[in-house]
């Protein structure tokens, strides 16, 4: 059992805005976001095109989400299929964090995501008023100046309050979890997937040792968690527990830590030399991020996505070298010799890159058989500094200006998509 009156009782408020995106579209053509039936594709004309987000009234009553394809979308006169406004939707998600700012410090806002927040308010109950008072006021706020819906989970700790939106406000608009309400509305939970911090593979790993609820990995052995997960192991069996011990705007699933990058090919690409070009430009990508947040990882991990023409499929492997690295050749070596290895000529339509076991970059640790290595670090650091003043289309590789090439484009891009 847990003694929670040892645990952390703050008031934070989870602030999600209700398919933000679908939202602010409808808005902007006068249409009422709960009413309409609204699609934001990334390419309209292109049918495999990917949907960024749907209105409430498409997701339920055609069953088009966040994912879905162009070509799922139901040929109806009511539905409308629009391109994102990048550019737009993030000065509204600014705009928004400003009404945050009339009753708490900046200090206490802490934004997760363009369209979810958490905010702390235990320094402001005095002045507003108690933590539902104070959510009420924000959605309210937030429902008369923007016309978008928004829903609030209120808990004592960063973990409860999202585990409360995701479970319950989104369906209400406002509730309030404390460590009490665990039991009834958290042990309940299956499949465990629903429950935040749980994707598919845990979940299926977690399903091979005999817990299918979050009631039942609450009372799993803990030291048998940690000997399977590890630290992760450890994570679970407490976030089962409703505990979370983390500062407001840490991340709230440690050791979970990587860079990556998955991007859906705008074509089918055949040829290998091609392949490798789009492989190339990733890896810069996912250096550029583990450089910006001063990290090095040593567990590379590569996938290909096959085309629809072969019936799909791929593969995903990783590989763990000696030294953690965030130089984008050191990655672009890895991800060509798992390409050779597994790679089986197929028509490519995905490719997934990313950068694990990650470890802070603050020394760079010699290499005898390497002795320009600390070059090729600064070199990065160098490259990404000089596109960070003048944007990122500013120093492409050559690979980009070939029709392989996918930087250039998505260079004019906010956010991977239209402005």
């Amino acid at each position: 059992m847990i003694d929670y009156s040892k645990m952390p009782h703050n008031q934070i408020l989870c602030v999600d805005m209700k398919s933000f995106y679908a939202s602010c579209s409808a808005v902007m053509l006068g249409l009422d976001p709960l009413e309409c039936y609204l699609a934001v594709v990334g390419e309209k004309e292109r049918q495999g095109s990917v949907v960024l987000a749907a209105s409430p009234k498409l997701k339920k009553e055609f069953g088009i989400k966040t994912g879905s394809r162009r070509f799922e979308i139901p040929n109806d006169p009511r539905i409308l299929v629009v391109e994102p406004k990048m550019a737009t939707y993030l000065r509204v998600s600014l705009e928004i964090t400003r009404v945050f700012h009339r009753y708490v410090p900046k200090e206490a806002i802490h934004t997760y995501s363009v369209d979810e927040s958490f905010i702390g308010v235990d320094g402001a109950v005095k002045l507003w008023g108690d933590a539902k008072t104070i959510a009420r006021k924000i959605k309210d706020d937030i429902e008369r100046e923007f016309q978008l819906p928004c829903a609030v989970g209120i808990g004592p700790n960063m973990l409860l309050a999202k585990l409360c939106l995701d479970l319950e406000a989104k369906k209400k608009g406002i509730a309030e979890w404390t460590y009490e309400d665990v039991p009834e509305k958290l042990w309940n939970v299956s499949p465990l997937r629903e429950m935040w911090g749980i994707g598919r593979r845990v979940e299926k790993t977690l399903n091979s040792m005999g817990i299918f609820t979050v009631g039942q990995l609450a009372h799993y052995d803990l030291k048998m968690l940690e000997k399977k997960f590890g630290v992760m192991g450890n994570q679970l069996y407490y976030h089962a527990w409703g505990v979370d011990l983390s500062e407001m705007g840490a991340p709230l699933m440690e050791g979970q830590i990587s860079f990556g990058k998955s991007q859906i090919l705008l074509r089918d690409y055949k040829e290998e030399e091609e392949i490798k070009h789009v492989i190339l430009e990733m890896c810069e990508e996912v250096a550029r991020r583990a450089r910006t947040g001063r990290k090095a990882g040593r567990t590379i991990s590569f996938g290909l996505g096959y085309s629809k023409d072969e019936f799909g499929g791929g593969f995903y492997r990783s590989r763990t070298i000696d030294t953690p690295t965030n130089v984008t050749m050191d990655l672009y070596r890895v991800c060509l010799e798992l390409f050779r290895e597994h790679y089986d000529g197929k028509t490519v339509r995905q490719i997934m890159i990313s950068l694990g076991n990650v470890v802070d970059d603050k020394d760079f640790q010699l290499n005898l058989f390497d002795l320009d290595g600390w070059k090729k670090r600064e070199l990065g650091y160098t490259v990404d500094d000089i596109r960070k003043r003048f944007g990122p289309g500013s120093l492409l590789r050559a690979v980009s200006y070939t029709n392989a090439g996918t930087a250039k484009h998505r260079a004019k891009l906010v956010g991977g998509h239209k402005m």
